[in-house]
């Protein structure tokens, strides 16, 4: 089977290159396209996956319409040229080549639809299947739900082991308190009037955090002038190690507040998106994992914070609110695998008997 995945996030290589990788080894072959998109190409060639480079971005809403169209065209020659069967993966482009070509369109989506209208628009309407987990309730008949979320197909304990060579990176010992912060740059066409932490709220929580040890900070685009004493230098593929032995996590990041709290590291977040999402709700109302704010709701993300922080055994307790999400939950990754090996008699299979997917775990 020729299958192609089109990454168009960092966060993309991370959801696929366990599915790249067991997919290879039973003998498909796998075609990987990349935008410009300097930390997804440096995880690509961390994790030796071969790539075919498509060219520029842009911030604009415009000029992602056009680069949009530019993307389609090449992608469409390399549907020929390589004869592709499946397309997989987070992708608007992969979507609509399955309108215009013959290959079958396999979509990963975990936002609920009014976050991503664009996306909804313009990839549900046209995907074959669009595999999302079972908390998003959606009306689209192409919808297959599933016991799990994104950030499991590479944090699962099947397949993430953290590097404990992180720590010696940044002279931390092991059981050392450390926070990890994350600042993002909201300029994705779904961010537009999205709102995060204000400058003073950041102040504040590292002044709270830098009292219990050192503190970490992560961005998307340059990091401000005073918190550059801060800023986080390790290699991308190592954050999710530094995720899980950090002793608390606070950002506006969706992602990877989610990744925090699914390694079992207590996550507060603050931004527009708090309690309107499924799967980070499901995450904090389910399983007490993370805590979300609404930007005017910063007293009660404080209090929070210190109430968090002043738990005994905090990461022990963590650890246990994980274990039983992944008791809920299947191995993301395998199900993947079998669903796109099995094509389309795994679409089949999952309407008439979703449970059959609690044989991946």
């Amino acid at each position: 089977m020729n299958i192609l995945i089109d990454i168009a996030h960092p966060a993309h290589v991370h959801l696929i290159k366990n599915v790249y990788r067991l997919l290879c080894e039973r003998g498909h072959k796998v075609i990987v396209t990349v935008k410009d998109i300097p930390v997804a190409v440096r995880l690509l060639r961390y994790y030796e996956i071969p790539y075919i480079y498509l060219g520029g971005k842009s911030d604009s809403i415009i000029g992602k319409a056009f680069l949009q169209l530019k993307y389609n065209i090449k992608l469409w020659f390399l549907v020929r040229k390589y004869e592709i069967d499946i397309g997989f993966g987070s992708s608007l482009t992969i979507a609509q080549l399955s309108k215009y070509t013959k290959i079958k369109s396999i979509i990963l989506d975990d936002d609920d639809d009014e976050v991503e209208p664009l996306f909804v628009k313009f990839a549900h309407s046209i995907a074959n299947v669009i595999m999302s987990p079972d908390v998003i309730t959606r009306k689209s008949p192409a919808t297959i739900g599933y016991s799990g979320y994104h950030e499991l197909a590479y944090l699962h304990p099947n397949f993430f082991e953290p590097d404990s060579s992180v720590l010696d990176d940044l002279k931390i010992k092991q059981g050392d308190f450390f926070s990890v912060l994350r600042f993002n740059a909201f300029k994705a066409h779904h961010d537009v009037g999205v709102e995060g932490l204000s400058i003073e709220n950041k102040r504040k929580i590292i002044s709270i955090l830098e009292k219990k040890g050192r503190v970490f900070i992560t961005t998307e685009r340059e990091i401000d002038e005073e918190f550059r004493k801060y800023q986080l230098k390790i290699e991308p593929e190592k954050i999710h190690s530094l995720l899980y032995y950090a002793a608390i996590f606070v950002g506006d990041s969706q992602t990877m507040t989610s990744e925090s709290a699914l390694l079992g590291t207590p996550a507060v977040k603050c931004n527009t998106f708090a309690g309107k999402l499924s799967v980070p709700n499901d995450i904090e109302d389910r399983y007490q994992l993370c805590f979300s704010f609404l930007p005017d709701q910063t007293e009660l993300m404080f209090s929070r914070l210190m109430e968090t922080l002043d738990m005994v055994d905090l990461k022990k307790e963590w650890n246990q609110r994980r274990q039983q999400m992944l008791a809920d939950k299947i191995d993301v990754t395998a199900f993947f695998v079998w669903f796109i090996e099995n094509y389309p008699e795994s679409a089949q299979i999952m309407r008439s008997n979703p449970d059959y997917q609690y044989r991946f775990k």
